[in-house]
């Protein structure tokens, strides 16, 4: 798949011309068109076609594709990733369309808004007499306003008026077409009134003259289209901002000296220095020394992380404190960032289910809205004469005509669900949720059901000393811990490593050992000093009542012998995360049912999901077997997220409705999870439902208001209610509604940004 930019998109009809033209072609298997970034992602069934065969089939109708290697980072080499992040974040002019926007508003909002004036005055005195009558010439006037509908008209109006001619030209029609349709009809029966009087009254036909609709229309409009285009941008701010993390440049230690150089520069196995107060650039593992790393960027946590010799650093972090060396592991588009940025963008050029509706909707807005409009007009041509006379009845379909070509427009139902993604998708990257596609956020909103695998998800994976029991007066507690990890430092097993980091919190000092022997599958031996030491898991010779006790919560059992004599117990085990507890609380209180799946046996699973809250257990299932179990689920009717660490649990996140992958800091690009949540934060579990409920919520908010808009608008300004209520529409108001109407969708879809997750 390859994403392009496109240029020359003004509407949500714009995306359904170019997925229908592009799907014509042969070799294209899928076409995207988003409006709301106006982003084309385009599958091919095998190798790309070139870039001009497609701008071929597209550039008669305004739009051209061009490659989108600006914020696309995947596939760049080290030196094009970092030059681009640059240029990104030096780059603070605003896209040439918007430029050229903001000049037309500039100069046609002001005479707009005073023609708008002289109107309202003229209206007001017509119905309250105190209000006074102006007084000028009317023949003055009308070539006045002439002069300034003309130039409205075919400079600041010619994109509505290059619409009609590709209507006309192609059949294709979307919202610059209804505009200049609507403007130029004005227009042209004003020139004619106003320039060959004669032929009006030789056709009998109203002196009415509309230049006011056609200059503050198409003032209201472009007004309303430049808003829409500056608020649009501030939805795509997540990318900015991620782009703008990365250092510029980067403290090399080469020769024994510090050498300052550019990002694009360093190369893999380079050795980097990093100083208090400076960002890391790139990722990587420390070599030397030990500090605390500020890793918002990655999770939204503000609490600082401990690194030391050993430890991944991730580029973009700030080094808080401390002065370290690491070794370059990962450059261009594949460090973190990169990736964040890769599955932020594509995510947010994604569609989801629910704007399946309004896509359909907005390809044949267009041309009903056109055989609306026409029909109204003859209606009232042909019943409106009976009543009112041709002449009225001319005046009020002319109105009505315009009236509904003006206010109808697809942008705000365009614009009601891709905004919102990509803010909310934008909004869950700055709090370490990484979401693939549209798709999974929509779906996560209707979760019922979430499943928790037990290893790494709801314990940390890495196994802790949680008990020591001292079985003889001559040693204690603190003595069996210092006997174990003296003799197991020499081993490279897990349970040795925790039984070295337990030791080391205690600041135990440990002894020398000699004549170290690891006997395979059963424990080591050595000396310390002149006792024998042995340690070993324990043989069905050892009845210790504490020993059966662990067993049955899971617990790893390690027996300490001195001297052939058992003298203490140990027990190891994986602990629960930080905030499981709460996270399952928060979940239990929106009614969403949580599991815990693990191939523990039963007694130990329910010991450890009783110390997690959980009350419900799928135990002794093998990770194979995982993917069948959320099949049942599923097939009982709940709606399914699975949280595994992405690795064995892979076929279970794959089945399920949604699949979320507990990642590292430096590991989250895990294909079998649709959501991923970095640094393996379990309450970012309840923060992703909570993110998508609120997206969705605004979505359907903006489907809301955007149809009811179209549903009282359109027959509004056709004049179906004049008959009862004696109601019209101005095309002015209707202008000024339409513009206004994509601008209130984005600025509910804003609105995200302030929302607590």
């Amino acid at each position: 798949m390859k994403t392009y930019n496109i240029q020359g998109m003004h509407c949500a009809s714009c995306a359904g011309l170019i997925e229908g033209r592009l799907m014509k072609l042969t070799g294209i298997k899928q076409v995207t068109a988003n409006f709301a970034t106006a982003k084309a992602q385009i599958e091919y069934t095998k190798d790309p076609l070139a870039l001009g065969l497609i701008n071929k089939e597209i550039k008669p109708l305004g739009y051209t594709l061009v490659e989108a290697a600006k914020h696309s980072m995947t596939g760049l080499n080290n030196s094009e990733h970092n030059h681009l992040i640059v240029l990104a974040a030096a780059d603070k002019q605003l896209p040439a369309e918007l430029v050229a926007l903001k000049t037309k508003t500039k100069f046609v909002l002001p005479i707009s808004l005073a023609v708008f004036a002289l109107m309202l005055m003229e209206i007001a005195a017509r119905a309250f007499p105190w209000v006074p009558k102006l007084s000028y010439s009317m023949e003055l006037f009308d070539l006045v306003t002439l002069v300034i509908a003309t130039v409205v008209m075919f400079w600041v109006g010619w994109p509505f008026l290059q619409g009609v001619g590709r209507f006309i030209r192609y059949g294709a029609a979307n919202m610059d077409t209804l505009i200049g349709l609507g403007t130029l009809t004005a227009y042209l029966y004003s020139v004619m009134v106003v320039l060959l009087p004669s032929v009006r009254l030789a056709l009998r036909l109203p002196e009415n003259i509309y230049f006011d609709v056609t200059i503050v229309v198409i003032g209201f409009v472009t007004l309303g289209k430049y808003l829409e285009a500056s608020s649009k941008l501030k939805t795509g701010e997540a990318i900015e901002k991620l782009l703008n993390l990365q250092a510029k440049t980067a403290l090399l230690w080469r020769a024994g000296q510090e050498i300052e150089v550019s990002i694009d520069q360093v190369k893999l196995g380079d050795m980097v220095i990093v100083k208090p107060g400076t960002k890391v650039p790139l990722d990587g593992v420390i070599m030397e020394g030990q500090s605390s790393i500020d890793e918002s960027m990655l999770t939204g946590e503000s609490i600082p992380v401990d690194k030391t010799v050993g430890d991944m650093v991730v580029g973009a972090t700030f080094n808080q404190q401390g002065y370290f060396r690491f070794k370059v592991a990962k450059v261009g588009a594949d460090t973190v960032l990169a990736n964040i940025i890769k599955m932020v963008e594509e995510a947010q050029g994604s569609k989801a289910p629910i704007q399946a509706l309004a896509d359909k909707i907005a390809r044949v807005f267009v041309p009903v809205v056109l055989g609306v409009a026409v029909l109204a007009l003859v209606i009232w041509l042909v019943v409106g004469s009976m009543f009112l006379g041709f002449a009225t009845a001319l005046s009020y379909g002319l109105l009505c005509f315009v009236g509904v070509l003006v206010i109808a427009c697809p942008c705000a139902l365009g614009l009601a669900t891709p905004t919102a993604i990509i803010v909310g998708v934008g909004k869950g990257a700055t709090k370490g949720i990484l979401v693939k596609s549209a798709e999974f956020l929509e779906k996560m909103s209707q979760v019922d059901t979430v499943v928790f695998d037990k290893t790494g998800t709801i314990t940390r994976g890495v196994p802790v000393v949680t008990d020591t029991v001292s079985l003889s007066e001559s040693y204690s507690s603190a003595d069996i811990l210092r006997l174990a990890a003296s003799v197991e430092k020499f081993s490279e097993h897990p349970l040795a490593k925790a039984m070295m980091r337990e030791a080391a919190s205690h600041r135990l000092d440990l002894m020398a050992a000699t004549d170290f022997l690891a006997l395979s599958g059963v424990g080591v031996k050595a000396k310390l000093g002149n006792k024998d030491i042995y340690i070993h898991k324990p043989s069905s010779a050892d009845q210790e009542e504490t020993i059966k006790t662990w067993q049955e919560q899971g617990k790893t059992v390690v027996v300490v012998e001195v001297n052939s004599v058992t003298v203490g117990l140990l027990a190891l085990s994986d602990v629960l995360k930080d905030n499981i507890k709460e996270a399952v609380v928060l979940l239990g209180k929106e009614k969403i049912k949580v599991i815990m799946l693990t191939g523990d046996n039963h007694l130990a699973a329910r010991y450890i999901a009783g110390q997690a809250g959980i009350s419900e257990i799928i135990a002794e299932v093998m990770p194979q077997d995982k993917a069948d179990k959320i099949k049942e689920l599923q097939a009982a009717g709940n709606i399914v997220a699975m949280v595994g660490d992405g690795i064995n649990d892979a076929p279970a996140l794959v089945q399920a409705d949604v699949g979320l992958a507990m990642a590292g800091g430096t590991d989250i690009a895990i294909e079998s999870a649709g959501i991923t949540l970095l640094h393996g934060d379990i309450n970012k579990v309840w923060q992703t439902i909570k993110l998508s409920r609120a997206t969705i919520r605004t979505v359907k908010q903006n489907l809301f208001w955007a149809f009811i808009y179209n549903a009282i608008g359109i027959p509004l300004a056709a004049g179906l209610f004049y008959p009862v209520f004696g109601w019209l529409l101005s095309p002015i108001f209707a202008g000024l509604a339409m513009a206004f109407s994509s601008v209130s969708v984005v600025a509910n879809s804003l609105r995200l940004k302030t929302k607590s997750i």
